[in-house]
């Protein structure tokens, strides 16, 4: 095989006898896998190209700053995370569904989310509502270790296939109520919660370090939503309001709380 593809462009160029043998030869390459191969490489370097873009247009432009989060939004290949059928818009502006009823969200609203958690690279992180796994394997890069729980099975087992498939070993997912957090793993240093709910949840406070930074969005759909950040300083909470958000709510537990 090594000898056919690189040795054809020398008999090209050569007056060689365009025979029967020939013509299969170039059937045989002009159809077997090595153009295959060259497609996908393509497309990986155009998802590369739109992922820089991205990063420019998208988050420089909006002032996201801390370099370690805008190297992170440039290496996490964010078309892994959504389905075939999305692909083409994995780079887009917006958010995009994922299934199940739930979205990945749009670029911005990720390294947002990331640098308010001021992470410096040795940090336990708790992310809540996994989705696609593609916020957690952006924290992988920022953080020692994330945690990460999702409360639709079906999400919880694509996005832990997912990030293993990809590599990112000091990430782990479990299906369960975000509401309860990992209280096994706590305490930690920063918690992320990727959906929308009217206060914080008890268990989630509780798991939170001192000193440690919990970014959430605060509100409901009906009455508008705000992203915050909320530092834990002596056991009280220090919110930060950040800008306006708009997320699906938060399921499980934290239904019947709010009533």
């Amino acid at each position: 095989m090594s000898i056919t593809i690189l040795s054809l462009s020398p008999i090209l160029n050569r007056s060689f006898p365009a025979g029967p043998a020939l013509f299969f030869l170039l059937f045989f390459l002009s159809t077997g896998p090595l153009p295959r191969a060259a497609a996908g490489q393509n497309e990986e370097a155009e998802f590369a190209r739109a992922r820089r873009e991205m990063v420019d247009r998208q988050l420089r432009a909006r002032r996201i700053q801390d370099p370690k989060v805008l190297e992170a939004m440039g290496q996490v290949p964010r078309h892994h995370f959504v389905s075939e059928q999305h692909r083409g818009a994995a780079y887009d502006d917006r958010p995009v569904p994922i299934g199940e009823g739930q979205t990945i969200s749009q670029p911005y609203v990720v390294a947002l989310m990331s640098e308010a958690a001021e992470l410096r690279g040795d940090e336990k992180v708790l992310e809540i509502g996994t989705g696609s796994g593609y916020q957690a394997a952006v924290l992988s890069r920022l953080a020692k270790e994330v945690y990460s729980v999702e409360i639709i099975p079906a999400l919880a087992e694509r996005a832990r296939a997912t990030l293993s498939r990809l590599g990112y070993r000091n990430t782990w997912v479990k299906e369960g109520d975000g509401f309860f957090g990992w209280r096994e793993k706590g305490p930690f240093d920063a918690i992320l919660v990727t959906a929308a709910a009217e206060k914080v949840p008890a268990p989630l406070w509780q798991q939170l370090r001192e000193e440690g930074r919990l970014v959430m969005p605060l509100g409901s759909e009906r009455r508008g939503q705000r992203l915050v950040r909320i530092r834990k300083k002596a056991g009280k909470q220090q919110l930060e309001d950040i800008t306006g958000v708009l997320f699906v709510p938060m399921t499980g537990t934290i239904q019947s709380e709010s009533r």
